[in-house]
This record gives structure tokens, sequence and C-alpha cells, in this order.
């Protein structure tokens, strides 16, 4: 069953090229509402346990790394059919593969430095949301 949220992170690259308000104002316009969002840094042991699903991949270290190089801004969003409408809007992970328009295609500098995550089911979402943020952050 479809929830109303999804959850998004604004990666280092992302943040650090200060493209926060733009992406921003992207995920507003396409009719999403902000439920949450801080500004912070993952220590290298934070993103290990954010990714650690990915722990045996060969990109982990490199992914750990990088995703505590600098500073994110995770959000949880709200919005009918959030999780999938949210995937259509960032694009695929490999920028040059991206559609026109969505958020990597416009924003990410390369499938590593692709500039932002969305959750791609909706218990994913609930998890990474429920990661960084507790209810009383919730708007």
């Amino acid at each position: 069953m479809a929830t109303n949220r999804t959850f998004t992170m604004l990666k280092p690259d992302a943040v650090a090229a200060g493209n926060t308000g733009a992406i921003n104002k992207m995920i507003e316009e396409a009719g999403f509402r902000i439920v949450a969002m801080k500004k912070t840094k993952l220590s290298a042991e934070l993103a290990g346990k954010f990714y650690e699903i990915h722990k045996e991949r060969p990109f982990y270290n490199d992914l750990c790394a990088y995703m505590s190089s600098g500073a994110i801004v995770p959000m949880i969003l709200e919005k009918e059919n959030a999780v999938e409408d949210f995937r259509k809007l960032i694009g695929a992970t490999d920028p040059k593969k991206a559609a026109p328009g969505t958020i990597r295609a416009l924003f990410a500098k390369s499938i590593d430095a692709n500039a932002i995550h969305g959750s791609d089911s909706d218990a994913n979402a609930e998890i990474e949301g429920n990661f960084f943020f507790s209810q009383f952050e919730r708007f």
C-alpha cells in the first residue's frame, strides 16, 4: 500500500555547490510538502550505519567516505504517491541516463556524486526518515 511520504537527502556535492535552494524549489514546485528538514553532517560511523545494507558491496567504503565528506540535507516529503513521483523527479542514478529536467540531470556531477538520494520503497522511506528524524521534528 502506497503512503504519502518519502525520504530524500541532498548529498555533499549538491550542498557544497550551493544547490540546496534550487533543488528544494523544484521539490516544492512538483507538489511535495517538506515535513522535516535539517542540515547536518554524517560521521563515517553514521554513514556506515545508514548504508549498512550495502556493507558487502565493493563501493561501500567509498560511499561512506563520500557521504561523510560534507554537509547533507535530509528531508521527509509528503505528497500523494510520494515514493514513485519523487523517483521520477530525481531521475536515474546515472545523470547521463536521467531524463532532461530531472534533479540529477540538472545538478549531479557523476554516478557517484549524483546530488540526491530518494527512497526506493514505502518501507525504506519510513526506515530512512526515522534514521534522521524523531516524531517531534516533523511538521
